[in-house]
């Protein structure tokens, strides 16, 4: 088996080929290196160029007309970002989407596995949310998740495609053997800010404590990146059982199925390191919301998939790996 996996030099890109790899399945990356790391590629078969490139896409299918599936992880991710520049938000993730399925298309490849987000969801009760819940997207980014979820549905009732669109929640860690992790060393996330408090000697900053949860802080399912790249390795496997021709569309949950608060991570990661972490509290950002937990029986019962690592082996492998990654970049 040989799957496409588009931003495959990035943080969970990476980490799927290399759960990939292990699992036995060919691997060919597409990336712009824009975001992505060389180094995340080497002795990987690396297309370097947009997804919405024409010649790019025109060699590389050429190249690999025996494709079985595509994992589609390439995308602007930051919120905060969406919300000053939407056009390009929408351009990169959405637009360019467009272009690379009319190209995987007209090459005959049908499966196509959506890395998308719990973002999705309306994410305003700190509750769990199954594939069912209210959708509610509170940004552009999460927007144009939710959007190419609708193209993709809209594909597969037209017949152009089979997909699996996974909406997992809220990435942490690294590949616990250190060869991939954030290649980002300001990461804009809550454990990204937690440690990078922790090295300017500043307290973090909690941003909105009268959140609907059970501390008023915000809530996320915090799910470590190697259990998130094996779901990966599940829907590829698994695939034709899942997205049948009769149902050809389908969403999975994929996270923990438990709530971790802003408040709770910081105990986490001074449970990990030893250390009190001070803390102040600010007013909500653009874009944020309370946050939810995934109830992942879904994945359970069609991908045979759960996770098994907990928020301290995603706090304790996030932190071996940034002292790593100046020796990377």
């Amino acid at each position: 088996m040989k799957v496409l996996i588009t931003g495959g030099a990035g943080y969970i890109g990476s980490t799927v080929a290399t759960a990939c790899i292990e699992a036995g399945i060919d691997v060919v990356i597409l990336d712009d290196l824009s975001k992505g790391l060389r180094a995340f590629c080497e002795g990987r078969d690396l297309y370097e160029g947009d997804i919405a490139d024409p010649d790019v896409l025109t060699h590389l299918l050429a190249d690999h007309p025996d494709i079985d599936a595509v994992v589609h992880c390439a995308a602007r991710i930051v919120v905060p970002e969406s919300v000053a520049d939407p056009l390009g938000y929408y351009d990169a993730n959405v637009g360019k989407t467009i272009v690379l399925l009319q190209h995987l298309r007209d090459a005959g490849i049908a499966r196509i596995v959506f890395s998308s987000s719990a973002a999705v969801y309306a994410g305003d009760s700190g509750e769990g949310a199954d594939e069912g819940s209210p959708l509610g997207p509170s940004s552009p980014y999460a927007t144009t998740k939710a959007m190419v979820e609708q193209i993709l549905k809209d594909a597969a009732s037209n017949g152009d495609f089979r997909a699996i669109a996974l909406r997992y929640f809220n990435p942490i860690g690294a590949d616990p053997k250190m060869r991939t992790g954030l290649q980002n060393p300001v990461p804009s996330h809550a454990l990204g800010k937690i440690m990078q408090a922790r090295a300017a000697g500043e307290p973090f900053a909690i941003t909105g404590t009268d959140w609907p949860t059970r501390d008023g802080s915000g809530l996320r399912d915090y799910i470590h990146v190697w259990d998130l790249a094996l779901a990966h390795v599940a829907a590829v496997r698994r695939f034709d059982e899942v997205a049948t021709l009769d149902d050809p569309y389908q969403v999975v949950n994929i996270g923990t199925g438990e709530g971790v608060t802003v408040r709770e991570l910081v105990a986490a990661f001074e449970r990990v390191t030893g250390e009190t972490l001070p803390v102040i509290e600010t007013a909500r950002r653009p874009g944020d919301q309370a946050g939810a937990f995934a109830v992942v029986d879904r994945a359970s019962d069609v991908l045979d998939w759960r996770a098994e690592r907990s928020v301290d082996d995603g706090v304790r492998d996030a932190i071996v790996w940034a002292q790593k990654l100046p020796s990377v970049l």
